[in-house]
């Protein structure tokens, strides 16, 4: 799951990105609402954590010129402002929810829980015998819990969602890493085989399958 933060306060982005990259998710940040809706416009995101004040455009009108082109992305307010008539504004300019600041780490993961539930349906994925809850980031093989880092579980997950199509090098670290200049891929190579091994993918049952010299895909 991609989550991105705009954020004017440095303090803050770095303590969300840390704890919400601890859970596993993936996070892109933007520090004022200009640079906020040219990653909205270049990219594809699960959810939005949005400051309401912002430089150079305010989070009410990021929020507003995301729904032009997007109804169903959910957006999370992030503000000091809790009157009933600037809580009413945000709602209407778009956001499916607010929390005030401050506010506990565990509250905001709990509302981003429930806004994923809501977009997405079952949070259960599947590969053969591997299962994959992306709720309690669990991994089971054969019914078995699989201890895999968060790096292995994005790139598995992403594989799976992208299952029967073939996801080249370059777009798995686009996408998983979120590298978007020349790099190594040679490093995907790494963790393909710490997952098969973790995994314990026979020959016979080896559903991530390499495409040599693009990539790989992913197959039942």
């Amino acid at each position: 799951m991609h989550i991105l933060i705009v954020e004017d306060e440095l303090g803050i982005i770095q303590f969300l990105k840390q704890g919400l990259e601890e859970e596993g998710y993936r996070v892109s940040t933007a520090v004022d609402g200009l640079q906020g809706f040219e990653l909205f416009k270049s990219n594809t995101y699960d959810l939005i954590l949005l400051d309401w004040m912002l430089p150079k455009m305010t989070g009410l009108e990021l929020c507003k010129a995301i729904r032009n082109s997007d109804m169903n992305t959910p957006i999370l307010f992030l503000t000091a402002k809790d009157t009933i008539q600037e809580t009413v504004e945000g709602l209407k300019a778009g956001a499916n929810d607010y929390i005030k600041k401050p506010f506990s780490f565990e509250e905001l993961l709990e509302r981003i829980k429930v806004h994923f539930r809501k977009t997405t349906g079952s949070q259960v994925l599947s590969l053969g015998h591997i299962v994959i809850d992306l709720d309690q980031h669990l991994v089971l093989a054969n019914e078995i819990p699989v201890s895999l880092t968060h790096r292995e579980l994005e790139l598995l997950t992403y594989l799976v969602q992208n299952k029967g199509k073939v996801c080249t090098r370059n777009q798995i670290i686009e996408q998983v890493w979120d590298i978007h200049f020349e790099y190594d891929t040679g490093v995907i190579d790494v963790f393909i085989n710490a997952i098969r091994k973790k995994l314990n993918l026979k020959i016979d049952q080896d559903y991530i399958k390499t495409i040599r010299g693009v990539g790989y895909i992913a197959n039942d």
